[in-house]
């Protein structure tokens, strides 16, 4: 069973680049990340390549002999997709096509792909197709070289204009089309965010496939889709959670990932309502990912392009019961110690010391330290509400929050 299931995922290389601002750790952390991507897309990746360049070949993204050894490789493998870890040109793209004779997939086309595989709703399948448009605009001209020849014949003299031309045209009336149908939407559903009252708002934010989901199952007893892959979440599921008799309103957002693409970033702004009108984000963190800190940082930028980062936040690290740190000896003195041999006693330390104590560390999928999330959450929440309902100034018991 298990083979005929890896039979039907397409086999794919993966190519990434070590730069001057991309050491080989990092190459190996996203390309890591880029071999999940394409496992979560439907690809079984059979091997990566790297190269050292100080920047990226403008014609082809790598150098003519690996370029030479990818492309022996893939002759001899029968390799259908070859997918790079960083945007390539549509230029790049045309000439890495014509020399390797397979399907040519940048990062951003592959995150595109499983955005569009991953939409439920209209409103995302929307979204997504918008941004693949803006993404297959410019490379259209690679994509069907065969459309450039001029239109000629009865009925065609005159001014005339490439068929290239007319799918351009096509494309950007269609991008037009979404964006009206996307501002329609919009105002629907700001209509009903009006319409929920003067309950407080809590977003769940964060890196994708950090537990975001199963926590929103957890606190709210819902059954939001959650699965081991990424962006396994799209769609903004909003749910009313009562810790003791104090009522909120939870959103559950789509997960941020590192190079981002641009036009998802633009597409999917208005999903992000939802968070840029909370009164509370928990940023949730999977602390067992061995760079988690810079998932943080990551999540953090794009909070600031959607002017969400001053928002009061609680710091939610998740998978505390996946957390293994390296092992240290106190006593060998060759090895210094970092931050990957921390315990989580020393996480603890360190992250209430940089939020001012606004943080906390779970396991969502083993319900560990639920208790004290509920009550920290309580607390948060309360603050708020009072604000707004002075009158309904209370405190519950410990049995409430469990």
């Amino acid at each position: 069973m298990l083979d005929k299931q890896k039979s039907q995922y397409e086999k794919v290389i993966l190519i990434g680049l070590i730069t001057k601002s991309q050491n080989e750790a990092k190459a190996k952390e996203y390309l890591d990340e880029l071999a999940f991507l394409a496992f979560t897309a439907g690809g079984d990746v059979s091997r990566r390549y790297t190269q050292k360049l100080d920047v990226p070949n403008p014609k082809t993204f790598i150098g003519s002999g690996k370029m030479d050894q990818v492309k022996a490789y893939i002759d001899q493998n029968d390799i259908s997709t070859a997918i790079f870890d960083d945007e390539l040109s549509p230029a790049q793209q045309k000439n890495i096509e014509k020399i390797l004779q397979v399907k040519i997939i940048d990062r951003t086309n592959l995150i595109l792909d499983i955005f569009a595989q991953r939409a439920t709703t209209s409103y995302a399948r929307t979204q997504v197709e918008l941004a693949q448009y803006e993404y297959l605009l410019p490379r259209l001209a690679g994509m069907w070289t065969h459309l450039e020849r001029q239109r000629g014949g009865i009925g065609m003299r005159g001014p005339g204009e490439t068929e290239i031309e007319t799918d351009r045209r096509i494309v950007r009336d269609r991008i037009a089309l979404l964006k009206k149908k996307i501002t329609s939407i919009d105002r629907q559903m700001s209509v009903q965010r009006g319409n929920r009252g003067a309950l407080v708002r809590v977003a769940l934010v964060g890196y994708t496939n950090v537990g975001k989901s199963t926590l929103m199952n957890v606190i709210s007893k819902s059954e939001v889709f959650a699965e081991n892959k990424l962006f396994a979440t799209l769609d903004t599921t909003v749910r009313k959670v009562v810790i003791g008799n104090l009522p909120f309103l939870l959103s559950d957002t789509v997960g941020f990932i590192r190079k981002l693409p641009t036009q998802l970033v633009e597409s999917f702004k208005s999903t992000l309502d939802e968070v840029r009108e909370a009164d509370l984000l928990l940023h949730v963190v999977d602390i067992a990912h061995e760079s988690f800190e810079d998932h943080v940082d990551s999540v953090n930028l794009i909070l600031d392009e959607i002017d969400s980062k001053d928002k009061p936040t609680l710091m939610v690290f998740n998978k505390i019961d996946a957390y293994a740190p390296e092992p240290w000896d106190p006593e060998d003195l060759t090895l210094e110690k970092t931050s990957k041999h921390n315990s989580i006693e020393e996480w603890k330390r360190t992250w209430m010391a940089r939020t001012n104590g606004d943080a906390l560390f779970i396991s969502a999928l083993e319900k560990e330290n639920l208790a004290e999330f509920r009550k920290v959450v309580y607390e948060k929440v309360r603050e708020i509400h009072v604000t707004r309902f002075p009158y309904n100034n209370f405190l519950y018991p410990e049995e409430f929050y469990e």
